[in-house]
C-alpha cells in the first residue's frame, strides 16, 4: 500500500526535474557543443554522489521519530510551493509554464554568451552542470524525503529511475524541447502528493495515529486536491467578472 504511493510519487516529481533539466543540457549542447555539455552534466552527477553520500551518512544519525518530523516538514513545505504556483496557474494569475519558451530563452541567453571554443566550451560545461545539480538536488530530496521515512527507499529510487530513464529516451529519440509533457498538471499532481505525504508524516513523528494509518494518504491528498481546484476556481470566476 504504502510502496505504490511512494513510488508514484517520486516518479512524477522527478519527471518534472528531468524535463527541466534535459531543456538546459540541450540547449547547452545545441548551441555551445556536445563536448562541454556533457563534461557539465557528468560533473554535475559526480557532485549529486557526493550529496547524496553526505546526506545518508547524517540522516543515519537522527532518531526516527525526530526523521518522520523533520522529513515531514520539509516535504509539506517543498509540496505548497509546488501547489501554490500550480494552483495559481490554473487560475490564470501567472502563465502556465511552457518547456518550449524556456528552451527559445536559453538558446538566447547562450547565443549572446562569449564566441563558442574549439575544445570544451566552458559556458556549456556550467550551463549543463548547473543544470544538472539544481534540478538533481530536488530529485535527491524528494527520494530521501519520501523514502527514508517508512524503509521506501527502494521504491522512492525506482520511480526515480523510471522518470530519468523515460526522460533521456525520450530526449535522445526526439532531440527536441520535451513540450508534449503535461508539466503544468504534474506539478500540481506533485504538490497534491508531496503535502499529503509532508502531513502524514508530521502526524507520525509527532505520535499521532492517522484513521486508516496508510490509507489516510487517499483522504489527504483528496483534500488538498478538492481544495486547490476550488480556489484556483474561485480566483479565476473573481478575475473574469472584474474584466471590463
Amino acid at each position: 500500500m504504502h510502496a505504490g504511493p511512494t513510488i508514484i510519487t517520486a516518479f512524477l516529481a522527478s519527471l518534472v526535474e528531468f524535463v527541466e533539466a534535459f531543456t538546459i543540457v540541450l540547449a547547452a549542447g545545441t548551441i555551445r557543443g556536445w563536448r562541454g555539455a556533457l563534461v557539465g552534466v557528468a560533473a554535475g552527477l559526480g557532485a549529486l554522489g557526493l550529496i547524496v553520500v553526505a546526506g545518508g551518512t547524517l540522516l543515519d544519525q537522527f532518531p526516527l521519530a525526530d526523521l518522520h518530523l523533520a522529513m515531514g516538514v520539509l516535504l509539506l513545505l517543498f509540496g505548497m510551493r509546488w501547489l501554490q504556483k500550480s494552483t495559481l496557474r490554473a487560475a490564470g494569475t501567472i502563465s502556465l509554464h511552457d518547456e518550449s519558451v524556456a528552451y527559445t530563452s536559453q538558446t538566447t541567453a547562450l547565443r549572446n554568451r562569449a564566441p563558442r571554443a574549439s575544445g570544451i566550451d566552458t559556458i556549456a560545461a556550467v550551463t549543463a552542470f548547473n543544470g544538472v545539480l539544481v534540478e538533481g538536488i530536488e530529485v535527491v530530496f524528494i527520494i530521501i524525503a519520501t523514502g527514508t521515512t517508512g524503509h521506501m527507499l527502494i521504491p522512492a529510487v525506482i520511480g526515480a529511475t523510471a522518470a530519468g530513464t523515460v526522460v533521456l529516451t525520450a530526449g535522445i529519440l526526439l532531440r527536441t524541447p520535451l513540450t508534449r509533457v503535461p508539466e503544468n498538471t504534474l506539478k500540481m499532481a506533485v504538490g497534491v502528493l508531496l503535502s499529503s505525504f509532508g502531513t502524514f508524516w508530521i502526524g507520525e513523528g509527532a505520535g499521532y495515529t492517522w484513521p486508516g494509518d496508510d490509507l489516510s494518504l487517499v483522504w489527504l491528498a483528496a483534500l488538498y486536491l478538492t481544495s486547490s481546484l476550488a480556489i484556483a476556481a474561485t480566483v479565476r470566476g473573481l478575475l473574469t467578472r472584474a474584466k471590463p
